[in-house]
């Protein structure tokens, strides 16, 4: 237990779930859920469980280190690694490692994202032990794949090795890492049972990440490594803007996992989601009889079919004769979208941007 720790990384602006995640409060700090309770919260509670409370850092952005200190009162200063500029998760895992190495350079830690959604906890934290005792004793990075009950292009894939005789432990070697394909490679990779969707959470000794990193992007980690000297001291921040600077923006599947041979995968299932679009919430958001996910205490629906629907408490809304739809009313803006044309998003974001300005980002 000493030698374990916690990732989180919480510094994205959650685009897709745009107009409600806004750049200067990202869907982490929404009660998108409907609980009562903050993502990035309830998945600070949630490895509590795991690992005692000094040992969850958490990575995000320094324009949310005041938000995160304000939902999170008991996390200590040291605990936050603010980054100056978005860069992917790739520097962010070099900056955590070179951090942590310096407290405790026989660390095993789990890197996750703030903003999934996991309904079996108990089954959640098994398989966390489980890769966290693999990991420390082997020179091995361990991801979580989730088992796939669809087709979805939204995800990426893991294959494994599924013929691996008496693996009593369900840690597999992976094949290869896909990201995001057509609906057409995704139905072959479903039915073939090799696959599964990679759920972004893993797990590694700190001088195996650290290893990788020099092996696999050496520049990455001649720049982290440059500050051993300012880590876990009043001159980390500078250190770490300066570094940033020079980093380019990779994701840690890009820069590693897709190169590195050491690589294994946990099977899971532990009511897992990413709950990275509006479908996704509509997939775990409470139904009524028609499909409709509905938030809003004045939303009045009429002849509508499976339609997420989201609306401030104080403002009526009547939706009649939609089907497939999501309806997010915030604020300052209205957006009416099919469900199935959802990753247009994005593009929605950019344009309303370019057209009306940043109070839109």
């Amino acid at each position: 237990m000493k030698n374990r720790y916690v990732a989180i990384m919480a510094g994205g602006i959650g685009s897709r779930f745009w107009p409600q995640s806004r750049k200067n409060y990202p869907k982490q700090f929404l009660d998108v859920l409907g609980t009562g309770e903050t993502l990035i919260q309830t998945t600070y509670k949630r490895f509590q469980k795991l690992v005692p409370e000094e040992h969850i850092f958490i990575v995000t952005g320094t324009d949310y280190v005041d938000l995160m200190h304000e939902q999170l009162p008991s996390i200590t200063a040291p605990q936050i690694l603010a980054e100056p500029a978005r860069r992917n998760t790739a520097p962010c895992i070099a900056y955590m490692a070179f951090k942590l190495a310096t407290l405790d350079p026989d660390a095993t830690f789990v890197v996750a994202p703030s903003d999934h959604l996991i309904t079996e906890q108990a089954a959640f934290i098994e398989v966390l032990e489980n890769a966290l005792a693999y990991a420390y004793r082997s020179d091995t990075m361990i991801t979580l794949g989730i088992k796939p009950h669809k087709p979805h292009t939204g995800y990426g894939y893991i294959q494994y090795d599924v013929d691996v005789q008496g693996n009593k432990e369900n840690i597999f070697k992976v094949k290869t890492f896909t990201e995001k394909p057509s609906l057409d490679m995704a139905k072959t990779f479903v039915e073939s049972g090799e696959f599964l969707w990679n759920s972004g959470i893993f797990v590694w000794h700190v001088q195996t990440i650290m290893d990788a990193f020099k092996k696999f992007q050496p520049e990455i980690y001649e720049i982290f490594a440059e500050g051993k000297d300012f880590y876990n001291t009043p001159e980390e921040a500078d250190f770490v803007k300066q570094a940033y600077a020079q980093c380019r923006s990779i994701s840690i599947d890009y820069a590693i996992m897709e190169y590195a041979k050491n690589v294994c995968v946990i099977p899971s299932n532990f009511g897992w989601s990413d709950l990275g679009t509006w479908t996704s919430l509509w997939e775990k958001h409470p139904k009524d009889y028609l499909g409709n996910a509905i938030e809003g205490k004045k939303v009045m629906v009429y002849d509508a079919e499976n339609c997420m629907i989201l609306a401030p408490d104080d403002k009526m809304v009547i939706i009649q004769g939609l089907d497939n739809y999501c309806v997010i009313d915030t604020n300052d803006v209205l957006l009416i979208c099919k469900l199935d044309q959802e990753q247009r998003i994005k593009d929605f974001n950019t344009e309303a941007r370019r057209l009306y300005g940043e109070d839109y980002s």
